[in-house]
């Protein structure tokens, strides 16, 4: 099952994504400015072969729910994620919250 739904975190506008698939879960908040998203997110992909894109972004592993991963500490980050001021440690709230 996929699901879609709007999401505010302090007023501000997201989107979480949920992806139930055999034995995980797929789990992602995005704004028009970057994401965070569980471990299937490849950040080494991002910062290495994909680096002209410029992609703001963030990981968290363990998570099982939207909830988790706005909970959760980053565990990686993308090099465009920290010169917005997102680094290894932050929540996933905290870390949307500065891509607001």
């Amino acid at each position: 099952m996929v699901e879609v739904k709007p999401l505010f975190i302090e007023g501000k506008p997201f989107t979480a994504v949920s992806v139930q698939l055999p034995k995980t879960n797929l789990l992602m908040v995005s704004n028009e400015t970057g994401y965070i998203m569980c471990g299937a997110l490849d950040v080494n992909l991002l910062n290495e072969k994909l680096q002209d894109r410029k992609i703001i972004a963030g990981r968290a592993t363990g998570v099982r729910s939207i909830e988790d991963l706005l909970a959760a500490p980053l565990e990686l980050v993308t090099v465009e994620a920290e010169k917005k001021g997102i680094f290894q440690g932050m929540t996933g709230k905290d870390a949307l919250l500065k891509m607001a």
